[in-house]
């Protein structure tokens, strides 16, 4: 398999830090990007009333098209975004009532992305990026963290761990 990826964007600001960065990430190594704001993605619902929405057809295509998901996201109270958050919660889903294509993200490879305007976070925030990877079977290749106030060094960016 050719190792397709994705960058998965979960920021509130389609044409925000994170943005920026992902599209320079994009363009350089010929990666495609989701934008989870052009999606209608509702919080995860234990009566799965929330079928209807975008969820379940754009995962089943990401699971159907890539082999490593990219998910990048800006530092939001210490945490990943809301929008990043609603997507994970909704990996739920494919735990309970679509096991099938939750088992599809077995052997698949997740790296992240984070924005802030620090030069380090700490390493914790990657915590539920790492036991999210784990729990579903898939492989936890590492993460990059990016200053936004320094966007103009990401053009020599060299993105070895992907």
């Amino acid at each position: 398999m050719e190792n397709k990826k994705v960058i998965i964007l979960g920021s509130s600001r389609s044409g925000g830090n994170t943005a920026n960065i992902a599209t320079i990430i994009s363009e350089k190594y010929n990666i495609d990007i989701i934008d989870l704001n052009n999606y209608n993605i509702t919080y995860y619902d234990y009566e799965s009333k929330n079928l209807g929405d975008d969820f379940l057809p754009l995962i089943k295509s990401i699971i159907d098209k890539y082999d490593t998901l990219i998910f990048a996201t800006p530092v939001y109270w210490y945490n990943m975004s809301g929008i990043m958050k609603v997507f994970f919660d909704r990996f739920s889903d494919l735990i309970r009532i679509e096991k099938e294509t939750g088992r599809k993200l077995k052997g698949k490879n997740m790296f992240v992305i984070s924005n802030s305007h620090d030069d380090k976070i700490d390493k914790k925030f990657y915590i539920p990026f790492q036991k999210s990877a784990n729990y579903l079977g898939m492989n936890y290749t590492g993460e990059l963290h990016f200053n936004a106030d320094k966007i103009n060094e990401l053009k020599n960016i060299e993105l070895i761990q992907l």
